[in-house]
């Protein structure tokens, strides 16, 4: 029998997708603001992994990924994902599409989890209308794709962000202990 206990804390993440008419500072300040100062940002490049959003944001995307000093527990991220949902919503002028798209996530010792309000074959729902998705996961000692994680969280700039944050991560925990 397996006894229940509580999931250990991780490191909360956010992916930052914005049309260039807005500056990612502002953004960030506004992220601070609701979860506590950035620990770290990678640079930011263009997002040209697909034409999926440019319908309703708009052309020459740009893509950063940052983590914040707070560790959350698993059992939170549906909230965050509601509280990055309505930070969102505060970047859209009336009559206009969206310009900031953001996805929070979490960081373990394990693996990369996002959250979202889509549903599908991979994903498990959390509750109100949030799913989680592993999206990265430990292979040999360092984060790697599945099958359904999405080309930018593929590529090398990613990844070895994420795998950085996880080593810094990890150290901290030994440390802890």
């Amino acid at each position: 029998m397996s006894i229940p206990n509580e999931p250990e804390l991780g490191v909360l993440l956010c992916g930052i997708m914005r049309h260039p008419e807005i500056s990612r500072e502002i953004i960030i300040s506004r992220l601070e603001k609701e979860f506590g100062h950035v620990a770290a940002q990678s640079e930011e490049f263009p997002f040209s992994f697909t034409t999926y959003y440019e319908q309703e944001m708009g052309k020459n995307l740009l893509r950063s990924f940052l983590t914040f000093e707070q560790h959350v527990s698993p059992a939170v991220q549906a909230e965050i994902k509601l509280k990055t949902n309505k930070i969102e919503s505060e970047f859209i002028k009336e009559g206009q599409h969206r310009i900031v798209n953001l996805d929070p996530g979490l960081l373990s010792a394990h693996n990369l989890i996002l959250t979202t309000g889509k549903d599908f074959s991979h994903r498990i729902y959390i509750r109100d209308g949030i799913f989680a998705e592993v999206t990265l996961m430990v292979n040999k000692g360092r984060l790697t794709p599945l099958p359904w994680t999405y080309a930018d969280y593929r590529s090398s700039v990613v990844l070895d962000f994420f795998e950085k944050q996880r080593q810094d991560f990890l150290a901290f925990r030994k440390k802890q202990k």
